[in-house]
């Protein structure tokens, strides 16, 4: 591989590195929160299963113009479970984690990236089950 990579041309080499680091990211993101989702009661789980989780590198720019910070570990995203704003133009509940600063916010170390994926994504489903930062915080999810 490393051959093959050798022989990319300079302007190709950091977009084929960064595709390969997303991707062994999202795999390694994805078997987190399948083994997160597996140890929570039933009736959680079951909620926490009908929420789709969506991987970005970095925030995409609409989420910084909401006013976040441009290393943001996650984000919920859509009306909490059971509430309806009644609105039709309402975005669907879903998870937003954002791999390349949660493995920067790890110094790049696997089991630490592990951690805090566990700990971002138990967190933003707390936003979707209605809780607030105190009530995260004193769950340590904050």
């Amino acid at each position: 591989m490393l051959n093959f990579i050798r022989g990319l041309s300079e302007s190709i080499k950091p977009a084929f590195i960064t595709q390969m680091h997303f991707a062994a990211l999202k795999s390694l993101a994805d078997a987190e929160i399948v083994a997160t989702r597996d140890e929570l009661p039933d009736e959680l789980a079951t909620l926490a299963a009908a929420i789709p989780v969506h991987h970005h590198l970095k925030p995409p720019p609409e989420v910084l113009d909401d006013a976040f910070e441009p290393d943001i570990l996650g984000l919920f995203v859509g009306p909490p479970h059971g509430e309806n704003t009644g609105h039709g133009n309402d975005v669907p509940a879903q998870i937003l984690l954002f791999l390349g600063n949660l493995w920067e916010f790890a110094e790049a170390d696997e089991t630490a990236f592990l951690d805090e994926v566990r700990i971002t994504y138990l967190h933003e489903l707390g936003h979707y089950f209605g809780w607030d930062e105190d009530d995260l915080a004193a769950r340590d999810l904050d």
